[in-house]
This record gives C-alpha cells, structure tokens and sequence, in this order.
C-alpha cells in the first residue's frame, strides 16, 4: 500500500478515497460538490474492478435549475427535445440563437433540425453538478414544470464559467 501511495498520478488520474461507512459518504456528497465531485461510485465488497463489468453503480449529484426554452426539435405542439439556454449579462436584442447550427451530440458532426420559438417560457429542470470548463451541463437535463411564475429576466444570467 505505501508503494501506491508515493505513486504520483498525473491528471486525469487521481487516487479516491473509499469507504464503506454511509455517513461519510453523505458528507462527501454535502461538501465536495462545490469542488467538482460529480457522485459517488458504489460497488460490492468483493467486486473488483472488471472493464464493461455493469456491478459498478454512479450515484449522481443533482440540482433543479431553471432556464429559457428557446428551440425544439420536433414540431412545436408536439416537441422531442428542448433546447434550453440563459441570457448573459450583455442580454439580447431578436432570439440569440439566430443563424445558429447545433450539432446531435457530443462530438457529432450531423446537424440537428431545431425550430426556435419566442424565448419567453422559464422551465425548471434537473441536472447534475457535472459542468464542462465552460459552466455548460455535460449531461441533459430532465424536465421538472413550467416556471409560469417566472419570466425570462427573473433566470440568473450566464456567466460563462463553472460557477
């Protein structure tokens, strides 16, 4: 075990903790989110690690945030997806995503047929904590409800960072 421990790993890499007491995990959860933990892992005692082995589970962090439905995919009375975004500080004059492509995935270079519609609807939905470097969800988001009670100026704008 020394041996491991005076291994110096080089990013992405990092040594985890583990335990098996729940009321650590719990902290773990309470207190590391706000440095970049995205969950837990849980497996059985006498699991080891296996590629493509599914004994592994992820417990995820999530949140419920709200934000502004500004395309869709699908027809707008019956929409497959929603695309949702937040004004920044500068604000906008005409939908912001005018002229825009998107893509339909991560790294896909096939376009994705979206309708944009009035940015006017505040929707809250659930994500988890997982940021990309430039504050984006990494993972979709799920819907919750509509936000009638909101309007769009009343959504925190986009800051373009993880915070």
């Amino acid at each position: 075990m020394s041996q491991l421990l005076e291994y110096r790993l080089a990013a992405p890499w990092a040594l985890c903790p583990s335990t098996t007491d729940p009321a650590t995990v719990r902290g773990w959860l309470a207190e590391w989110t706000a440095a970049g933990l995205e969950g837990v892992v849980f497996k059985r005692l006498d699991s080891p690690y296996e590629p493509n082995v599914r004994g592994w589970r992820k417990y995820k962090v999530r949140e419920t945030e709200d934000a502004v439905l500004g395309a869709v995919t699908g027809s707008t009375a019956m929409p497959r997806t929603l695309l949702l975004g937040r004004y920044d500080a500068a604000g906008e004059a005409g939908h912001p995503w005018t002229g825009w492509t998107f893509s339909a995935g991560w790294g896909s270079r096939e376009t994705l047929h979206v309708t944009l519609v009035q940015p006017a609807l505040v929707v809250e939905v659930g994500v988890d904590v997982a940021r990309d470097s430039a504050g984006r969800w990494r993972h979709s988001a799920r819907w919750h409800r509509p936000r009638p009670d909101l309007t769009v100026a009343d959504v925190p704008r986009w800051t373009g960072t993880a915070d």
